[in-house]
């Protein structure tokens, strides 16, 4: 009845209009401030170190292969393209946030429920009641991130190309327009979607891990109402921890067999699929890399540094020796 009420009040829903035009300026914002480190982001993650990396130690004294922070990484990027160089894909970018937020959006109006996060059970509530209540913040939640990332995914393609072209300097992904026509032409319809099956699983365990690690909690072990706010977040970051490797599939996808340096050999096999991707970054211990971004340590068998693919030896040195 009371949701009836609001729904009728035009003064409401003018203020819930501004509102959500606000959060959809403030993502604009944030993303356009954080761009220049998702461009490092995603050129660690589909496996390109321009910098050579140095000996050092890990905090257990062992020798390790210490990679160039993410801040070094931003540097670098300016240094070769400027600092408008920082906001190549940017527009794409922007396109496809909002029409994630808006698809997202939609999805939630239609189901009339609270997203998981932001339910809130009372004192008097049944356990069934809570139970359903929460099965059915899982489904809004589930269909609306689902929508939100089938939406946007094509744009999320075109942002990753049109940054990837940093490692062989091309310019085949230029504009928006002018990608859609690239990406057409090299790999299809399918090509608009190319990567969304990782990326969309992992999206869809991270939503079902959090939203369920969340219940428990703040049922059986948190009593704190003022606690029990700060148990979503916390549980989110958990689960995307653990669901990252997902990601990386997912932008080593986007590329692959694209046409570009990056997307084929020596830097990257053409993979059948994303569980070829998978299993070939899991064998060489990559599918974390890019997870840390203030420390990191090189890992794998092999480096990719300025173009040259370099075996790695038990000690942790690099064969031959480069000089940073």
């Amino acid at each position: 009845m009371e949701h009836l009420e609001m729904m009728s009040n035009p003064e409401v829903m003018s203020k819930q209009k501004e509102s959500k035009w606000s959060n959809y300026g403030l993502r604009i914002v944030v993303n356009t401030a954080s761009h220049p480190f998702d461009y490092a982001k995603i050129l660690i993650q589909i496996g390109y170190e321009p910098i050579a990396p140095r000996p050092a130690k890990t905090l257990l004294g062992k020798p390790a292969l210490k990679l160039p922070n993410i801040f070094e990484y931003v540097k670098h990027i300016k240094s070769v393209d400027g600092f408008s160089g920082l906001y190549t894909g940017l527009a794409p970018k922007l396109c496809g946030n909002l029409l994630s937020a808006i698809a997202a959006q939609k999805c939630t109006d239609y189901f009339k429920m609270p997203v998981s996060e932001n339910l809130v059970f009372e004192e008097e509530e049944t356990e069934e009641n809570r139970k359903q209540m929460w099965l059915a913040s899982m489904k809004s939640d589930l269909i609306s991130h689902a929508a939100a990332m089938v939406v946007s995914h094509p744009f999320h393609v075109i942002t990753i190309r049109m940054m990837a072209q940093f490692v062989g300097r091309e310019a085949k992904y230029m504009g928006l327009f002018g990608s859609i026509k690239e990406i057409y032409q090299q790999n299809g319809v399918l090509g608009f979607f190319t990567g969304l099956v990782p990326r969309l699983l992992g999206d869809v365990l991270i939503v079902l891990l959090a939203g369920g690690l969340t219940y428990t909690i703040n049922r059986y072990l948190v009593e704190e109402k003022e606690l029990k706010v700060y148990t979503s977040a916390t549980m989110n970051f958990i689960a995307s921890s653990i669901m990252y490797p997902f990601h990386v599939v997912s932008s080593c996808m986007a590329v692959n067999n694209s046409g570009l340096e990056i997307g084929s050999p020596p830097y990257m096999p053409h993979y059948n699929n994303w569980l070829g991707c998978w299993a070939d970054l899991g064998r060489h211990q990559q599918l974390k890399r890019g997870s840390s971004i203030f420390v990191r340590y090189y890992t794998g068998p092999y480096i990719s540094v300025s173009g040259k693919l370099l075996p790695v030896t038990k000690d942790q040195t690099l064969y031959p020796t480069l000089k940073s």
